[in-house]
């Protein structure tokens, strides 16, 4: 009879064990399948972010030769000569060259740009952070 009991122990102990496996290699499956399934939305999150900066690049793009042809429909509606003229030269001239930027440069040159004024002036940069944030909050606040 203690043989038996004894036996009994021992096969007892060998479903737990088993089942102690089973549950292991469950959870080992589970969690792979998870790491598999954040890595396909990290993908997918980083392809969407990818699509919209390209789609943001074409469209300051399509910006900037807007502003170009604006600045030379500017330039050969205005007069030669005068204040008119003067006027709507400077004013083409800005469009033309602004535009150009913006094809050129797209929006990773100005964020550059803006990074390297900040570096350059930093005070001036803090000072303005705090003006605009101020004029923020006081337009925000007023309902």
């Amino acid at each position: 009879m203690a043989a038996s009991y004894q036996q009994e122990k021992k096969d007892f102990g060998n479903q737990v064990s088993n089942l102690a496996d089973k549950a292991k290699d469950i959870a080992t499956d589970a969690g792979a399948k998870a790491k598999d399934a954040a890595s396909s939305v990290v993908q997918k999150v980083g392809d969407a972010a990818s699509f919209m900066g390209k789609k943001a690049e074409d469209a300051t793009s399509a910006i900037g030769s807007g502003m170009k042809s604006l600045g030379g429909t500017i330039r050969d509606n205005t007069p030669d000569k005068g204040m008119f003229g003067t006027a709507g030269g400077a004013v083409a001239d800005s469009l033309e060259s602004s535009g150009r930027y913006l094809q050129d440069h797209g929006l990773g040159g100005i964020g550059e740009e803006l990074t390297n004024l900040i570096r350059r002036n930093p005070i001036p940069a803090i000072l303005i952070g705090i003006g605009v944030g101020f004029l923020v909050a006081r337009a925000t606040s007023r309902s």
